[in-house]
């Protein structure tokens, strides 16, 4: 099933025309703690602007908030050496990293959304529904 997955589907980690270019063109630089592994390519053949390309191949489901800041200031360039030569220093106040959750089960919901059965505390000064005369 994965076979056929890597075939037909870009959402499920890579194609398998994208895994053949990158094992091909790339290096194995790293991989994270989600386990979304990163590629330098070997030289500049292809690239845009004398910068060596940079790919991710996901883990699961391809959703680019599933990337750390770390590796994605890298896969940008913001950074030269990736972090796992290099880590980024993190401050005191820094939260760990989460993928976007919207759209499933484990999305924010706040108090009185419909998702929570709609209902909500009332307020002091709560509005009054329009009624025609």
């Amino acid at each position: 099933m994965n076979l056929l997955k890597s075939i037909f589907t870009w959402w499920n980690g890579a194609t398998i025309g994208a895994r053949f270019t990158i094992g091909r063109r790339g290096v194995f630089i790293g991989q994270d703690d989600t386990g979304n592994r990163y590629y330098e390519a070997k030289d500049n053949s292809d690239s845009y602007d004398d910068r060596k390309r940079r790919w991710v191949i996901y883990e699961g489901y391809a959703e680019a908030s599933k990337v750390p800041a770390e590796w994605h200031g890298w896969l940008h360039h913001t950074f030269v050496e990736p972090p796992t030569r290099e880590a980024l220093p993190r401050k005191a106040w820094e939260k760990d990293h989460q993928p976007n959750l919207t759209g499933t089960i484990h999305a924010y919901k706040p108090k009185g959304s419909l998702a929570r059965g709609g209902e909500r505390q009332a307020a002091s000064g709560d509005y009054e529904a329009w009624k025609p005369e």
